[in-house]
């Protein structure tokens, strides 16, 4: 008892006993490295197009991984489709206008297409846009919009004096965005092989 009572731990020496035999099992072991929150995989196919084989005022190519499908949203615009990814929950909403040689018509199409994008700006975290020119001479504009927004990715095509073509892409899920991101990206380049291609009538 004299040699406990003598050479024991006392109340503070207990704690840091504790913590030192604490330390050395939990040294004795892996490092512990926090896993990033998993997700499903996704499968996506590689990238193969075909030219849009429809009586419209415009053509371009598009993935072979999709079905036309005319807009339901409104049914007096003959012009309007979507790209239906069936596989992947995704929709590309297809817009046209015809300009007529009317630059109030081009104003008119501008300011709602940067309005349609910049709605989003309030839940956006940001919005990268850019300048594109197509081979054909035309000019368009891609807007990237990264957040929770229901459509991540809008562009538009103009050769500025008859055709204004828009589009914007849209997930039918809840699952969240950042869960999205391959498919996201997949479906952007098809989007961005689109614009290169589009020809208009």
């Amino acid at each position: 008892m004299r040699f406990l009572e003598k050479y024991g731990p006392k109340p503070a020496r207990s704690i840091c006993w504790f913590f030192m035999v604490i330390l050395l099992f939990s040294a004795c072991g892996e490092d512990f490295i926090p896993k990033p929150k998993g997700y499903n995989r996704i499968d996506l196919p590689d990238h193969e197009f075909e030219s849009l084989d429809m009586d419209l005022p415009y053509s371009f190519e598009h993935s072979r991984h999709l079905q036309i499908e005319p807009d339901s949203f409104n049914l007096a615009e003959k012009n309007w489709i979507n790209l239906h990814y069936t596989s992947l929950n995704a929709r590309v909403h297809l817009t046209y206008k015809a300009i007529e040689g009317k630059k109030e018509k081009l104003k008119s199409y501008l300011d709602d297409a940067l309005n349609l994008t910049f709605k989003h700006q309030i839940k956006a975290y940001g919005i990268d846009e850019g300048i594109v020119r197509t081979p054909t001479g035309y000019t368009g504009l891609v807007a990237e919009l990264s957040g929770e927004v229901p459509t991540q990715f809008q562009f538009f095509v103009t050769d500025s004096t008859q055709h204004f073509l828009r589009g914007a892409l849209y997930f039918r899920t809840a699952v969240k965005n950042d869960s999205l991101a391959p498919i996201i990206e997949y479906i952007k380049k098809d989007m961005m092989h689109l614009i290169n291609t589009v020809e208009f009538d």
